[in-house]
């Protein structure tokens, strides 16, 4: 009953902000599974690309919770999703040592990159990471942070102390909302942020902001599938997960994968990784 209550409340929420998922005027679904999955998939487009064919392909219908990775790994652990797709490697491998959830397996990626005004007030263009956050902080220059324990919040937070800095004051705000909300806060604001490429890419006709700072190795943005199991409640749907999983891997969808983007924006918004060693991405 909790899982229920849970999912109706989150999924109509996520319903009402991203305007993905099933509409009422669709008839219900013989076969539904829960996708808990982070923003940056629902705000570069890429789940309106893959979920209708997957539903075509397999008969499962998907109800999409977009939300930061950290909050999608703690739906699988509560039981209140069948399967995530998320972009957070330390607290993934973390996760599936609990030992509630099945196979994880490599997706994709893209990569992470600093974006601020192209006036560019702490003259971070074309340094590295580090030396780009050191730049902002002794700027005390506007840096918009996601401050949601997602993917990218957790590879911000593990920048900071590579740059010698302990970000605070003023000049450092959080959001608390997805990648898109905070790229719109961090345009408005004339700061900065950490983003990932895809969702910049995809909204970038409507922020004054700009590619500041990219390439670093560090900034490598890694997504893998993760199935859920019944350890984690018996609400929990594996015939469903497994079927998302092993078609998310599968050369079609890699295909619609390493496609999605090159038309409206001259590249690919990820590179498909299905069966890689992931020790060789981004060489």
């Amino acid at each position: 009953m909790r899982r229920t209550l849970t999912v109706v409340v989150a999924w109509v929420a996520a319903v009402v902000l991203t305007g993905c998922g099933t509409t009422a005027s669709e008839p219900p679904a013989q076969k539904s599974l829960i996708l808990a999955t982070t923003t940056s998939t629902q705000d570069s487009g890429l789940l309106d690309e893959l979920l209708p064919a997957f539903t075509r392909d397999s008969g499962w219908q998907v109800k999409t919770l977009a939300v930061g990775s950290g909050q999608a790994i703690e739906l699988g652990r509560r039981g209140e999703a069948d399967v995530l797709l998320v972009h957070s490697p330390a607290a993934e491998t973390e996760f599936v040592a609990e030992g509630t959830a099945g196979a994880r397996r490599l997706v994709m990626h893209n990569d992470f990159v600093l974006v601020g005004p192209k006036e560019d007030p702490a003259d971070i263009k074309n340094a590295n990471a580090a030396e780009a956050l050191k730049k902002i902080a002794a700027a005390e220059a506007v840096f918009v942070s996601r401050g949601d324990e997602s993917g990218t919040h957790a590879k911000e937070k593990g920048l900071w102390p590579k740059a010698g800095v302990t970000p605070g004051g003023s000049w450092y705000q959080s959001t608390g909302q997805g990648m898109g909300e905070t790229l719109r806060v961090a345009s408005e604001k004339a700061g900065y942020t950490l983003s990932d490429r895809a969702t910049y890419l995809a909204q970038r006709g409507t922020l004054s902001l700009e590619v500041l700072s990219e390439g670093d190795p560090g900034l490598l943005n890694v997504y893998h599938v993760i199935e859920m199991t019944k350890k984690a409640g018996d609400l929990v749907q594996p015939d469903g997960a497994k079927a998302f999983a092993d078609w998310i891997v599968a050369p079609p969808a890699q295909r619609l994968i390493g496609e999605f983007g090159r038309a409206k924006f001259g590249q690919p918004l990820f590179t498909p990784d299905a069966g890689k060693d992931e020790s060789t991405l981004g060489q």
